[in-house]
């Protein structure tokens, strides 16, 4: 299995409301501003290309402090990123700002379960106990 950590693949472009940063253990940090009807096709497209060449067990951070509300639409495409097969390989940390926003990712959670696949996503309000929390093991993320 390879080590080496493959390119980020994005561009920033104007009026997007997230920009994303390669992680040193080679997942995401993705931050977003704002989810509006662009910046959701901008990432809908970043996120389903980086599905198509998932070879390893991936740690991302989505950082949602800003975004004070999710619209039915970011639900729907988490939900669609998350039933893709090759989101098994993806431990991803959410962290937000609020109860209103928690309980919109707790929605999408909910809504995608399937026993045995699917993206393993736990939320914080801090981001300490999330980094904290994607630098143990993969093996042992419950």
């Amino acid at each position: 299995m390879s080590t080496q950590i493959k390119p980020l693949n994005w561009e920033p472009a104007p009026g997007i409301g997230y920009s994303v940063k390669r992680r040193d253990d080679g997942g995401m940090n993705l931050t977003f501003t704002h989810l509006d009807t662009a910046t959701l096709a901008h990432w809908r497209e970043f996120a389903l290309e980086h599905l198509m060449d998932s070879d390893r067990q991936t740690r991302n951070l989505y950082d949602l402090r800003q975004v004070k509300d999710i619209p039915e639409a970011a639900i729907n495409m988490a939900i669609e990123a998350n039933s893709d097969p090759a989101s098994r390989n993806i431990r991803l940390a959410v962290v937000v700002a609020n109860e209103a926003v928690r309980s919109g990712i707790l929605e999408i959670a909910g809504r995608t379960a399937a026993p045995g696949g699917g993206t393993f996503l736990k939320l914080f309000t801090s981001m300490e106990a999330a980094e904290e929390w994607l630098q143990r093991p993969l093996e042992s993320m419950t």
